[in-house]
């Protein structure tokens, strides 16, 4: 029985530090007086009640409070019986009173156990042993933790064995161990945490990295390092790094290699690669067994290996690579962190050891370099002769984050106390005592306080996420070279791939580009720098059965033999150029797909590679976004797009040809304009110029040459005045552009070929309701209907070129049709012996020409590359050249019927025109007003004219006086009037002079 002392510690009756003192009866009288009892007393008349059953359900409180703590009662108690209750209390008057001097502190174990199962002789349970044994020993000599109080470790071997793992850690949970640390397998971890749930004991485990473990299912479990969940993000960031699309995964087959795998998988999806092949081997195999599952992957195409295994199991693997040959250039060995392991503590290693690892990338758990650390690596090697790892560190770090999880525990007033499950009871076995197995009742507490620690050990900052993982994943990208080991790089959960410590990086700008300086040069397998493929053609002499398409018509492209069903064609040799590129061998075989009648439908081929008839189709296979979606096509090997194609017939000349390049407007317009110009010109010019001065009958001659004249800029005017020169500028202009446009389009009208209809391109077809031809069996179809809403009734399929001739020169009222619509590829060889016809309008789509693959299939990267190489060293247009060539009509120029220049084309530059003439005019009349009423303010004759008619007469003759005479008369008119003010003032001087003399008194 128990009782909370103060702050909520909870003592144990019994115990040998509680004191052994009892208070009388009259002690508890006195605090019954004092204190409340929410005693619940049975009905007087109740027959049932037990005064030892109800002693049981006694306890007392911080405060000493009696209370019930299960069964209440609601009847009256007898009156009888209350003096059995009052002995009752008596009875336990010492157990309040050791309750009541317990409420100045609560009273910590000497000894707190714990236990741990690990594996002794495997290469991670040699040094964790040492590390545990080394944090119990320092946190028993350390007076700042657990005040006093002692752990004491209880270690248990595995052997290796599950079934040994499971009765170990049942026959810890029979003690009194208040944590369990390890298990170190996962799949060991996920039948101890069920029980260890049950029993609410937490389990601490620095070794099962298995994600599932975090699952809410193991509410008890507690990992103390990172989850392979984030070693598989690092690993699929390399893989996308280097542009892998495929890995094959080696793996134990257990739980942690599975759901390690698992987690692969879903990383790899999320950035568009997969797991193309799994090679899961059994937990006990032999060498034999592992050598049985490496010749399959052998045969596989994928070269990029991920190995997630243990560090006692994975050198067998690599020894049976090596024996293999699975060690050479060309693959590419990625390891989870057991290779690591085995580096740091079987350091120095062999040199056989070394030798099987030659250019492998691993993963090692990033520590940071502190000097506790540093002071601990100092130690490590007085304590043994093995090499420190990682999980040395994190074994250390995990004893004194549940001494400090204890000491928390502990200060709240926490319960080292135990109490049967009763779930066991009635159970009976004879190797184990289930009656022995208890719930540890402060569990659910000292799991709280686990979870809520926050410190710095060793492997850094020690604290745990909402999901029970540590804070801060990251790990080092290691490389294996020659005799040791060359880092190339980090990761972190925040940074992603970096060549920067993860403390650096800042995290709140992740950063998860494909720079070149994500990571430091690799040696790979074979000690080559060069990055492999990661893929090559498997070697178990299986043939690829390529479907070809049996054309009935333009065999240039792919042509079948029929003598030796051999195929020809320009496709056939580009594909087989490229073939011969590769840097493996591929074998194949052509098959034909098609009747031999009518062209086959190529959409229905590519197809096929779906269904595993064909493994690659080769031919003129169109690249267009349904077939995407049914395959991979390689690069493009022939640009083409769809075109028109219309009949044509020469242009024949005509007496009045040269009036056809302008439209009736345009030849008006341009007219009215140059005689508008040229009278511009002679009113801003004929008043200072002498040349555009004279009779009326000379003037009219000097208008009309110079306006005409410019079109030739022949004209022997010389215009003076600043407005005159800029009209004349922005003419010349617009002559030369004028000029320039007639001559282009009546050189274009002698030498153009006449359409044989009125279609110009896709849009006058589209508008028009005349039957259109195309080539059967291809998207095109699909295209004119789905795309371009032409309704199905127009089309008109053929098969042969001679039906596209027949058909086009039938035209759509005898028969044919108005417009064949093909891809340019075709239509240029029709066209090259067939000089009647032409392409009209632009190519209304941009598509091309590849080589089809099954999904993700490697092959058509690395066809895409030799098609690039056979196009950068000439060999495509050499290859295009021999089939596609032709002379007849290729190299003919197609040009048709240039219609007529509008006026429209030319209102913008006649608009600029007429607004500066007519500025120009503003500014020069503006200036005539302004002297006018300067030089004749009032020169007005006083005739039998009006008023205004004299007025406007002397304006008009004042425009038509030269600039000359007018400045002449203004000079003149000002020397008069200073002359005649001269003389007033003198008569004046005069005058007053007389009148003064008159005035004098002297006189």
């Amino acid at each position: 029985m128990s009782f909370m002392g103060p702050k909520g510690n909870t003592t144990t009756i019994g115990h040998k530090k509680q004191d052994k003192k009892q208070a009388s009866p009259l002690g508890i009288f006195g605090i019954l007086q004092h204190q409340i009892l929410p005693i619940y007393i049975p009905a007087a008349n109740s027959s049932r009640f037990v005064p030892s059953e109800f002693a049981a359900l006694l306890r007392v409180t911080v405060d000493g409070v009696l209370v019930c703590s299960s069964l209440v009662y609601q009847r009256e108690m007898p009156k009888n019986l209350i003096l059995a209750l009052l002995v009752l209390v008596v009875d336990f008057g010492g157990c309040f009173t050791e309750g009541l001097n317990n409420t100045s502190g609560s009273t910590r174990p000497d000894v707190v156990n714990i236990a741990s199962i690990l594996t002794f002789d495997s290469i991670i349970g040699k040094v964790a042993k040492i590390a545990l044994q080394a944090a119990i020993e320092d946190v028993n000599s350390d007076p700042t933790i657990l005040s006093g109080t002692k752990l004491k470790l209880n270690l248990h071997d595995a052997n290796y064995s599950g079934f040994l793992s499971i009765m170990e850690a049942l026959q810890v949970m029979e003690t009194d161990a208040v944590a369990l640390i390890g298990p170190q397998s996962s799949v060991i971890a996920h039948v101890i945490s069920q029980v260890a749930t049950e029993l609410q004991v937490p389990v601490l485990s620095f070794t099962a990295t298995d994600p599932t473990l975090n699952s809410l299912q193991y509410p008890f479990f507690v990992r103390t390092s990172h989850s392979d969940l984030y070693q598989m993000a690092a690993i699929a960031d390399i893989i996308r790094y280097y542009e892998w699309n495929k890995v094959t995964a080696i793996y134990i087959d257990d739980d942690h290699g599975r759901n390690g795998i698992a987690s692969l998988g879903d990383q790899l999806a999320s950035r568009g690669c997969q797991i193309s092949n799994k090679a899961p081997i059994k937990p006990l195999a032999t060498k034999t067994d592992i050598s049985d599952v490496l010749v399959k992957v052998a045969l596989m195409e994928s070269r990029i290996l991920v190995v997630h295994t243990y560090s006692d199991r994975g050198l067998d693997i690599l020894d049976v690579a090596k024996h293999l040959g699975m060690l050479d250039s060309g693959y590419v060995w990625i390891a989870t962190n057991w290779l690591s392991t085995i580096i740091d503590i079987d350091s120095p290693l062999s040199l056989r050891t070394v030798d099987l690892m030659q250019g492998f990338i691993t993963l090692k758990a990033y520590t940071k370099n502190s000097n506790t650390t540093r002071k601990f690596a100092s130690e490590w090697r007085n304590l043994t002769t093995l090499g420190l790892s990682t999980y040395c560190l994190y074994a250390y770090d995990t004893v004194w984050l549940l001494a400090r999880a204890l000491d928390t525990f502990l200060d709240k007033g926490g319960n080292i106390s135990f109490s049967k499950d009763p779930k066991l009871q009635g159970l009976r076995g004879e190797i184990l005592n289930y009656n022995s197995l208890s719930i540890f009742n402060g569990g659910d507490l000292l799991l709280q306080d686990i979870l809520e620690v926050k410190t710095e050990g060793l492997t850094g900052v020690i604290e745990f996420t909402s999901d029970k993982d540590l804070v801060f994943p990251a790990f080092e990208v290691i490389n294996v070279i020659g005799t040791g080991v060359r880092r190339i790089g980090y990761w972190s959960n925040n940074s992603g791939l970096s060549t920067t410590r993860p403390e650096t990086v800042n995290t709140t700008t992740p950063s998860q580009s494909s720079s070149s300086e994500l990571l430091q040069t690799v040696i790979w397998p074979g000690h080559t720098v060069q990055k492999p493929r990661g893929w090559v053609f498997p070697g178990n002499g299986k043939q690829l059965k390529i479907g070809v398409p049996h054309r009935v018509s333009f065999q240039e492209f792919v042509g079948e033999s029929r003598d030796n069903l051999a195929f020809k064609g320009y496709c056939i040799d580009v594909f087989t150029s490229a073939a011969k590129l590769l840097p493996y061998a591929l074998p194949y075989k052509f098959e034909s797909y098609g009747d031999g009648v009518r062209n086959p439908s190529n959409t229905k081929l590519v197809s096929l590679i779906n269904a595993g008839v064909y493994d690659a189709v080769v031919g003129d296979i169109v690249i267009t976004t349904n077939r995407t979606r049914l395959a991979d096509f390689t690069q493009p090997f022939i640009e083409t797009g769809l075109v028109v194609v219309v009949p044509i017939r020469t242009s024949s000349s005509s007496t009045w040809a040269f009036l056809k390049p302008f439209s009736p407007s345009m030849w008006c317009v341009s007219g009215i304009f140059f005689l508008v110009v040229g009278a511009v010109v002679w009113i801003l010019e004929h008043r200072v110029n002498d040349e555009f001065r004279g009779p009326p009958r000379k003037q009219i001659v000097t208008v009309l040459w110079f306006s005409f004249s410019t079109l030739f800029s022949s004209h022997r005017e010389n215009t003076l005045s600043a407005l005159g020169r800029m009209v004349v500028i922005l003419w010349l202009f617009v002559v030369l552009i004028i000029n320039s446009s007639y001559t282009a389009s009546l050189t274009s009208i002698l030498t153009v070929q006449k359409l044989s209809s009125t279609i110009t391109g896709i849009e006058s077809l589209i508008q028009s309701t005349d039957p259109i031809g195309y080539q059967e069996n291809t998207f095109v179809e699909d295209y004119l209907i789905g795309e371009l809403g032409i309704h199905p009734s127009r089309l008109v399929p053929f098969s042969l070129p001679e039906e596209y001739e027949k058909a086009l020169k039938d035209g759509p009222h005898n028969g044919g049709v108005a417009a064949v619509v093909d891809q340019r590829s075709y239509i240029e060889l029709f066209l090259s012996t067939r000089c009647d016809f032409s392409i009209v309008g632009q190519e209304f789509t941009k598509t091309g020409w590849g080589f089809a693959f099954p999904r993700d299939s490697p092959l058509a990267a690395d066809m895409s590359t030799a098609i690039l190489e056979l196009s950068e060293n000439g060999e495509l247009q050499r290859i295009h050249d021999k089939w596609l060539m032709r002379s007849a009509c290729s190299s003919q120029a197609t040009q048709f019927e240039v219609e007529r220049l509008e006026l429209s084309s030319f209102k913008g530059l006649f608009g600029i025109c007429g607004l500066v003439c007519l500025l120009a005019l503003i500014i020069y009349f503006a200036r005539i007003i302004h002297k006018f009423t300067k030089h004749y303010p009032t020169d007005i004759e006083s005739s039998g004219r009006s008023l205004q008619s004299g007025r406007l007469q002397t304006f008009i003759s004042f425009v038509g006086e030269k600039e000359e005479t007018i400045t002449a008369h203004s000079k003149r008119k000002h020397f008069e009037g200073s002359s005649s003010k001269t003389n007033a003032n003198d008569e004046s001087i005069y005058s007053n002079k007389i009148s003064r003399r008159d005035l004098s008194p002297n006189t």
